[in-house]
């Protein structure tokens, strides 16, 4: 199908805004919002100049451009196509809207794994065998035991947390999931809870809904702010390892003052380590459970490390929190699905489960330097640790937040602020820029059109 004559593509002669830019805005609007399809011929460079009434020199600018970021393909004798409409949703989803990802071909919001990096063979050998199991006539509200003998392998391992007698593990459906469960088994509704402020929203959302009073506390370049608690709260959230969404790592200090704090007053830590184990500049400090088993409950997930399909984490606690838990579970009929489990125990079983892990550490480092060296050279100032996979670019005001995800989302990029991670008044402002989601071959691409409106806001 050839461009059709009536393809509004408005020019502004008066803007500052080069025509060939403009030009290519406009296509790429166009095929964005769906009224251009992959395969569609546009017209010749020469025939486009005439209908718009520019030179022909213009329009090969914008042509040039959309070629550079993979919008546009040649066919020798042929003309010039729409190599493909926007990218249909994927499984990478987090907390933004839904139709923004219907309409973003580059998905660079924060949150998403890097399922680029699982080995398909291996991923195929874990299902099939998973799906040989004799199927269970009743779910052990703990977890399937391979899969809680894999999650202790791989915390002693790769986050050197022991599990023993004092330490139980549990199979949970994901790190919100068992934030419900532990506020339902071990709290009160009316208790006060302190979370991280920005922080992960998810949680924020599982203690309110089980009707606990959310009270923000500020984060700083050693992440939360102990020393701002208000006394008489009765659990602390915190992501000690990277904290989200800013990525700052908790020092000894600070972790010494939060395990302090929670003896004296008597409340639980919850620890999410959702991303612990993607570290490359250093060793990561021990977890806070290894510090402080007696106050602090560890949390993991499968999410970030693999992708949210699975559905499954993990909880590392005391006996009597565990006993809770699992009775809260018999109590509610709720508990975590056994096929997640299942295939996250054959990977365990095979060593792809420590093979994966290498992978990821490997993957990742190249993936942040694109990033950060294409934000650095547009001058721009980048945040996070050596670690996980996303880093944050620091604006000035919650307008140029905003600004900066809508001309991202034109540009066919999906960018998120840092608005929608606050409970209390925002006092931070920014863009937190995923770099896993995105296939490598994309990323050049995606992240120079988010670097080009960054530096624009």
């Amino acid at each position: 199908m050839t461009v059709p004559e009536d393809l509004p593509l408005a020019l502004d002669r008066g803007a500052a805004r080069p025509l060939a830019v403009q030009i290519a805005h406009g296509l790429r609007s166009a095929a964005i919002e769906g009224r251009l399809r992959g395969g569609d011929r546009l017209p010749s460079s020469r025939a486009l100049a005439n209908r718009l009434g520019v030179s022909r020199t213009v329009v090969v600018a914008a042509f040039d451009q959309l070629h550079a970021e993979g919008w546009l393909t040649g066919r020798r004798g042929s003309g010039t196509y729409l190599t493909a409409s926007p990218a249909p949703v994927t499984e990478h989803r987090t907390a933004a809207a839904a139709d923004e990802f219907d309409t973003a071909r580059y998905d660079l919001a924060s949150g998403a794994p890097c399922t680029e990096a699982i080995d398909r063979a291996a991923w195929r050998r874990a299902w099939r065998a998973a799906s040989d199991r004799i199927p269970l006539v009743r779910k052990d509200r703990r977890g399937d035991p391979e899969y809680r003998a894999a999650v202790a392998e791989h915390l002693l391992r790769h986050r050197g947390l022991a599990t023993t007698e004092d330490a139980v593990v549990l199979a949970t459906a994901g790190t919100s999931t068992a934030v419900g469960e532990l506020a339902g088994a071990l709290l009160r509704p009316g208790d006060t809870v302190a979370m991280e402020d920005p922080g992960y929203q998810r949680a924020v959302g599982a203690f309110r809904a089980a009707g606990m009073r959310v009270l923000p506390v500020p984060v700083d370049a050693e992440g939360l702010r102990v020393d701002l608690i208000e006394p008489g709260v009765k659990a602390v959230y915190c992501t000690p390892a990277h904290q989200f969404p800013l990525g700052a790592r908790m020092p000894a200090g600070r972790r010494v003052e939060l395990v302090e704090f929670a003896r004296r007053t008597g409340a639980l830590v919850i620890e999410d380590d959702y991303d612990g184990e993607l570290r490359y500049d250093t060793a990561p400090l021990p977890l806070l459970a290894t510090l402080a088993p007696d106050v602090v409950v560890h949390l993991g997930t499968t999410s970030k490390i693999f992708t949210p399909a699975l559905g499954v984490g993990w909880l590392v606690a005391v006996p009597w929190i565990a006993k809770a838990v699992v009775a809260h579970r018999e109590y509610t009929g709720t508990g975590p699905a056994p096929v997640g489990q299942s295939v996250v125990a054959e990977l365990a079983r095979h060593g792809d489960l420590a093979r994966h892990l290498r992978r990821l550490r490997r993957a990742m480092p190249p993936r942040r330097a694109i990033v950060v060296d294409e934000l650095r050279g547009r001058g721009l100032d980048v945040l996070g640790d050596d670690a996980g996979s996303h880093v944050v670019v620091p604006l000035p005001s919650v307008a140029a937040e905003q600004r900066a995800v809508a001309a991202a989302r034109r540009g066919g990029v999906l960018l998120d602020g840092l608005a929608r991670y606050h409970i209390g008044r925002q006092r931070t402002f920014g863009v937190p820029l995923g770099y896993s989601a995105v296939p490598q071959a994309d990323l050049h691409t995606a992240i120079r059109i988010a670097g080009e409106v960054l530096a624009q806001c």
